[in-house]
């Protein structure tokens, strides 16, 4: 692993995205946005929350949109790619 985050978070999701048969999207630019947007959730909140949810302050309600979300299989399976588009089928 290198010093800077955003590329050790893109490894990261990338593994994460091969072990579950996706992909991540293919625009590395839109890529580094939405990981700058985690981080900075992560750095805000505590948690890596999806830069495309809502955040209410509320925990329990909140732990679901950590990334990857709890409703990334569902959009991904209708759509072709989850909220953000920061995963792809």
């Amino acid at each position: 692993m290198n010093n800077d985050p955003v590329e050790n978070l893109i490894e990261d999701y990338k593994k994460y995205a091969e072990e579950n048969g996706l992909k991540l999207n293919p625009d590395k630019k839109i890529i580094e946005v939405l990981i700058k947007k985690l981080l900075e959730n992560e750095e805000k909140y505590g948690e890596k929350y999806c830069p495309c949810r809502f955040i209410t302050g509320d925990c329990e309600k909140d732990k679901k949109k950590i990334c990857p979300c709890v409703f990334m299989d569902s959009e991904i399976k209708k759509q072709g790619h989850c909220h953000c588009s920061l995963f792809v089928k």
